[in-house]
């Protein structure tokens, strides 16, 4: 809903309110309806305000509570807030709006560092408690909400986006050898705290971080992902089970209708929830997919003249894939009587519009949809504040192709894993880079300690909680909090919802990948929306312009990886991406991306986003 930033010193200076103000200025596209600023000692607020709940002055930001000492900058929706205000009133605590900003600190007063246990919902938020002198952070269990921060001896730095800080100036910008491995293994995922700069890192998901005026710093998890079967039963969403659990000495397993009912059930409070967390109107983005559509399918008796948004490509001809799902969208458009708005793109509108997307990624990422979403976003904010989206039902609930041929393979946890994720094996990761670059195969090790974390009981267990807690934060949700956020749009997420992941996280793999994958969505969404929508194969969000680079996009590549900047910088070895060049149709990666885009989208992220800072 908004942009932060700020500034806490350790060195007894007053912090420079000229560098606050260009660092604010930066965020003016993920806050477009007000702008405000608080300064007081060693410390620095700046945020920028989309206006989604509690429309009036008095929720502006950064809010300040002077009977608590208090003040915060905040991102995000809290969506339990109303039921947390009710709470927080019966303690005595009064308030002066209406808004999730306000509960939050209310909620930290009342509980400190375990408010955050707390919230249901996407958020980054700074407190500065006058006190203690001291500044409290944290970011949701899945880092839907981005914070980054620059942290040395004389001061901290944080804020919504990379470009904010490298706005704010005296950033360390050459790149982290260990990040790059990361990155150009992950499909373009850096897991926290890292970044691609060396000055720069990241809060990481599901964490807090208090930082004192002196430069103590503490960091803490207050959120894990259980894996692990229930031994008995599903307790709150299970009432009759409950009660039978009392009457039983012996263990049972759920049935196949118990998990779907229990889906069902949280899911459709899920749904709910995210929509009635608004004091706007809220769509749907409609993909043509089940996810989407099932959103859409869950709202629409309750939300009358609901508003639903698709975008589509040209076709580039030949076999390559369709530019658009239109036909799926359509058959759910027509059953709902949605108030539905159908956008075609064509391609000259792609490389057009490319570099205001790629200046609007806080992290360069490869995903051919970013343009997409990008495009999609700017339309729909004329129209709307805020959407829900279907993005994280593929991670939670066994939706990818890899998962299967995963659990197929023979090997140890991380070969199987490695052999259908990675986009390059470390040999490749090493003929990619210059000599400067070359790591150990960091990112195998990284891998291999996620998945033999405790508490998973089987090996997709394992992948699918790494997926959803790790790699799911840096690809689809950081894709959609950036691109929607350019244009001043909140987009939601109701399937990385906590208690949802939570439930997902316990449900036998083998029932989430039944018939392809997401069984128990479809088992959910029969006799909701079409047949013909639910058994589809899998869908990605087409942009064939760049999966198949060809003609005025090829020549766009060669450009960026031929240019003196990318020559004088030094990240890649020549001879490989002469070999890349030579043939780019030749050359994807196990996701079916191209690697030619790759090396070309990450050199003109730096030549925008760093070089040009």
């Amino acid at each position: 809903m908004c942009g932060l930033c700020g500034e806490l010193r350790f060195d007894q200076q007053i912090p420079d309110a000229s560098v606050l103000r260009r660092m604010t200025a930066t965020l003016a596209r993920r806050g477009p309806d007000a702008a405000g600023f608080h300064s007081e000692g060693p410390v620095a607020l700046g945020h920028r305000r989309l206006a989604i709940i509690d429309l009036s002055e008095r929720a502006k930001q950064p809010m300040l509570d002077a009977d608590l000492h208090l003040a915060l900058v905040f991102n995000g929706t809290i969506y339990n807030y109303r039921e947390l205000r009710a709470e927080l009133q019966e303690m005595d605590y009064e308030f002066f709006s209406d808004s999730d900003s306000e509960v939050i600190l209310k909620a930290y007063h009342a509980w400190g560092e375990h408010c955050v246990s707390h919230f249901i919902g996407m958020f980054a938020f700074a407190v500065w408690d006058t006190r203690s002198q001291s500044l409290f952070m944290a970011r949701d269990r899945f880092g839907i909400k981005p914070l980054y921060y620059a942290l040395d001896g004389a001061s901290l730095r944080f804020a919504s986006t990379m470009q904010a800080l490298l706005a704010g100036g005296g950033i360390d910008t050459r790149i982290d050898p260990i990040a790059l491995h990361h990155h150009l293994t992950l499909h373009a995922v850096v897991p926290p705290p890292r970044t691609l700069l060396n000055g720069i890192r990241k809060l990481p998901q599901a964490h807090w971080m208090r930082i004192s005026a002196a430069g103590n710093v503490e960091m803490k998890r207050y959120w894990e992902l259980d894996a692990t079967r229930p031994s008995t039963s599903l307790s709150p969403t299970h009432p009759r089970r409950e009660r039978e659990k009392t009457n039983r000495s012996t263990n049972f397993e759920l049935s196949e209708q118990d998990w779907l009912n229990a889906t069902r059930h949280v899911l459709k409070k899920v749904v709910e929830r995210h929509r009635l967390a608004a004091d706007v109107p809220v769509g749907v983005l409609l993909s043509g997919g089940l996810d989407s559509s099932l959103i859409v399918a869950l709202l629409a008796d309750h939300v009358p003249d609901l508003r639903t948004f698709s975008i589509g490509f040209e076709d580039i001809g030949g076999d390559a894939e369709k530019g658009d799902e239109f036909e799926y969208s359509d058959q759910v458009v027509a059953r709902y009587r949605t108030r539905h708005h159908k956008m075609l793109i064509p391609n000259r509108e792609v490389l057009k519009r490319l570099p205001e997307a790629v200046r609007s990624m806080s992290e360069p990422m490869v995903s051919q949809d970013n343009i997409a979403f990008y495009l999609l976003a700017e339309q729909v904010s004329k129209d709307v504040k805020v959407v829900l989206a279907g993005q994280g039902a593929d991670e939670v609930f066994g939706g990818y192709f890899w998962y299967p041929k995963m659990e197929a393979t023979a090997g140890s946890a991380l070969e199987k894993f490695r052999n259908h994720y990675f986009d390059r094996d470390h040999a490749e990761y090493l003929e990619t880079v210059s000599d400067a670059y070359r790591t150990e195969d960091v990112t195998s090790e990284l891998v291999a300690n996620e998945l033999s974390k405790p508490h998973a009981d089987e090996f997709l267990d394992q992948v699918l909680r790494f997926d959803v807690s790790t790699l799911v934060v840096d690809d689809p949700v950081k894709r959609m909090d950036n691109m929607s956020m350019a244009w001043g749009l909140e987009a939601r997420v109701p399937f990385l919802d906590h208690e949802l992941v939570e439930l997902a996280a316990k449900m036998p793999p083998s029932l989430r990948l039944k018939e392809g994958g997401k069984f128990p969505l479809k088992a959910i969404a029969r006799g909701l929306i079409p047949d013909s929508v639910i058994d589809r194969p899998k869908g990605y969000f087409p942009v064939p312009a760049l999966k198949y680079v060809r003609g005025e996009f090829l020549q766009f590549m060669r450009d960026i990886l031929l240019s003196d900047a990318c020559r004088n910088r030094g990240v890649f070895n020549r001879a490989y991406v002469e070999k890349l060049l030579a043939e780019p149709e030749s050359h994807f990666t196990r996701l079916n991306g191209s690697k030619l885009w790759h090396l070309a989208l990450l050199e003109y992220w730096l030549q925008l986003n760093v070089d040009q800072a």
